[in-house]
């Protein structure tokens, strides 16, 4: 077992740690010695290799070892900042080491020591400059931060690096040898991995290039495979613990199929096979369904439904919002009310009288679909015979609102549904309890969205645009990232756009405001106003992500769109396009940086969500990509998945050769995993077979 006395001590027990600096290691999330252990760094810096002051070029991030060749010189710049100027050498010139109000380095150096130097170079006033470097004394045997490869760590106000590398060092130095093996013996063979003591001590301080990737490797292995694990034993629970509902083929279901007025795409018959595959075998199906904004799956979800239907059961499909609910049975009443299937709307918004009506008929059985918010998981709700559950949205949902609606039957198939595009890594990650299938074919007719990137200056442009389809009939979006204006981040907020855009830019037109703080019926009435053409402009924040279908609405603009991750930018932007009008997406950008430029590009070029999720993954990293703490994931400290994608393949094979031997991982072997599998997964405990 580990030893968990030593490595849960708190950091405040270490020397050099007060209580100031304690509470600044707290702010970043570690508190105790295991947590410094597994905070790893960010980056790391070659300081094998010396630098010659000759040759050197401007901006240049250099390493030197120099003598101190004259006085250091006080140079006064303005009232209370001051500059000290330190002369040194080396066999091929002369540079000045610049500190600023520093008064400490004029008794610090002396003519003719020997230091070693790092920072970035200023080529000024025909003098070479080293900017504010750190330094260390050739004299001092120990070398903490020269002649090694030294780690770079993700800091908070008021720690250095030097005050982290001290801390790590110490810690490693007195608390490494009490960390446990957890990987068996057989794993760590079959992988070739290196144990935990040589991987933690070469993370932090490696001896080599070649010692950093070994240690690497087994972290990234070890993190991936608990991960895997973790997902596997909820899979098997579910499959294993639950006998679902086999629903028999009915001639009734593929007459509705090609009564449709319009052919289904080969990708939604694709998921459809799967989704009956599924749905006649006596497991309980697990599904998530994904596919672009526009891609067809409420009918696919609604063909579901109606399968579990003709079978004398009940179906639910629970939206995260009102309005997407009431979409969903507008389009339930049109597909399956002519067919005998009698429809209901759940939500909180219901007269009280009508609800009890509705609840009585759900519970009787006379009400075969029902609709709704999360209100359908009420305890006040009790079905006749559920048998499917749908989720639209999941990520909208935590997990255990997904667990409560397949509680209101006798393990009833579960279908979830998202229109955000996740790459299939991630969603083997997110949804490694459910399988997964992708509808990644739009509709043939459809107009694509015209996406142009613009920057700050360019905004007159993007409202007179704006104002000229009004008047031509469409109605317009406009999208901010903030309610209220923020003094730490530089970002137009949802009321000063509205205030400019009523006074200013649109002024003539009539505006409505939507954001996250307005109670659910405010936000609902003014979606509704827009919905019926009582609104010309909604300017929102991205409580309009979602669901939200206006046909009407022809163009979105986007304000400070680098704010926005591009999965998101893409998923605001669908909910224009969705009318026979040519619709148009404006990204208005502040930022002018190469990376802001390459994301606005790709928002340009791509409309397939897919490949634009993988490029936000790739620019983004996976980092709360997709809330995964709302799914009791953990989280992946060192791992990338999109980086480590071969690693997450050999992880998974590893993890079903340790289950295909140990179900439950309860050999002796296997306990030391088992427990820090535990400790990861502490918040799906419930969900997992073990």
């Amino acid at each position: 077992m580990l030893n968990l006395n030593e490595l849960k001590k708190t950091l405040q027990f270490l020397k050099g740690i007060g209580p100031t600096k304690y509470k600044r290691f707290q702010k970043m999330g570690i508190h105790t010695i295991e947590d410094i252990l597994y905070a790893f760094p960010r980056e790391y810096e070659d300081r094998r290799h010396i630098d010659n002051i000759k040759g050197l070029k401007n901006e240049d991030k250099v390493s030197l070892k120099v003598t101190v060749c004259g006085d250091v010189e006080k140079v006064t710049v303005k009232r209370n900042f001051n500059i000290y100027k330190v002369p040194f050498r080396d066999t091929t010139g002369t540079a000045y080491g610049i500190f600023y109000n520093t008064p400490f380095v004029q008794n610090t150096f002396s003519i003719g020591q020997q230091i070693y130097l790092n920072g970035k170079v200023k080529i000024a006033f025909g003098e070479i400059q080293i900017l504010h470097p750190e330094y260390e004394f050739v004299s001092n045997k120990e070398r903490k931060l020269f002649e090694r490869i030294l780690p770079v760590y993700s800091l908070t106000e008021g720690l250095t690096q030097n005050d982290f590398i001290g801390i790590q060092s110490q810690v490693l130095h007195s608390y490494a040898d009490c960390i446990d093996e957890y990987l068996p013996q057989d794993t760590i063979q079959r992988n070739r991995l290196c144990d935990i003591h040589y991987a933690i001590r070469n993370i932090h301080f490696p001896q080599s290039p070649q010692h950093l990737k070994v240690a690497k490797y087994r972290l990234v292995f070890e993190e991936l495979l608990i991960l895997q694990l973790g997902l596997s034993l909820t899979k098997n629970k579910l499959m294993v613990e639950q006998e679902g509902i086999k629903f028999d083929r009915k001639p009734e279901l593929y007459r509705l199929i090609e009564a449709l007025p319009y052919r289904l795409t080969n990708a939604q018959k694709k998921v459809l096979k799967e989704i009956e595959n599924d749905m006649e075998q006596s497991k309980t199906m697990n599904r998530l369904v994904q596919g672009d904004v526009g891609s067809g799956k409420t009918v696919v979800a609604l063909i579901a439904l109606y399968k579990a239907i003709l079978n004398g059961y009940q179906g639910a499909l629970m939206a995260p919002t009102e309005i997407l609910a009431e979409q969903h049975l507008h389009s339930a009443k049109e597909l399956l009310e002519p067919l005998g299937v009698n429809t209901a709307l759940l939500s909180g918004s219901i007269p009280k009288k009508k609800k009890e009506e509705i609840l009585r008929k759900i519970e009787s059985g006379e009400i075969n679909l029902i609709v709704g918010t999360h209100a359908i998981i009420q305890e006040t709700v009790t079905f006749h015979k559920l048998g499917i559950a749908i989720t639209d949205e999941q990520h909208r949902f935590g997990v255990r609102q997904r667990a409560v609606l397949s509680s209101k039957g006798l393990n009833p198939d579960i279908l979830v549904m998202t229109a955000t595009p996740i790459p299939r890594t991630l969603a083997l990650i997110l949804y490694g309890d459910l399988d997964i299938s992708t509808i990644d074919e739009l509709p043939p007719g459809r107009k694509k969205i015209k996406t142009i990137c613009m920057q700050q200056e360019r905004r007159q442009a993007a409202y007179d645009f704006a104002k000229g389809q009004i008047l031509d009939g469409r109605q317009v979006y406009i999208v901010c990232p903030l309610i209220e204006e923020s003094e730490s981040i530089e970002a137009k907020s949802a009321l000063d756009i509205f205030e400019e855009v009523s006074n200013l830019y649109l002024k003539d037109f009539r505006i409505g405001l939507l954001h996250g703080k307005m109670k659910g019926q405010e936000k609902e009435s003014v979606m509704a106003e827009f919905k019926c053409g009582q609104l010309d402009v909604l300017v929102s924040t991205t409580v309009i992500e979602v669901g939200v279908n206006v046909p009407n609405a022809s163009v979105m603009i986007i304000e400070n769109s680098e704010r926005f991750g591009l999965a998101q930018l893409h998923q605001l932007r669908g909910r224009v396009g969705r009318g026979v009008h040519q619709s148009y997406c404006m990204l208005i950008s502040s930022g002018k940086n190469n990376r802001t430029k390459e994301r606005m590009q790709v928002m340009e070029q791509s409309e397939n969500g897919f490949v634009i999720a993988e490029k936000d993954l790739e620019l983004r990293g996976p980092g709360d990509f997709f809330g995964t703490r709302q799914h009791g994931i953990p989280e992946l400290r060192i791992a990338n998945l999109f980086k480590h994608v071969h690693v997450l393949k050999h992880a998974q094979k590893e993890a079903a050769i340790l289950l295909e031997e140990d179900t439950t991982l309860c050999l002796e072997k296997n306990k030391v995993l088992k427990n820090k599998l535990v400790e990861k997964f502490i918040d799906r405990l419930e969900e997992i077979s073990l």
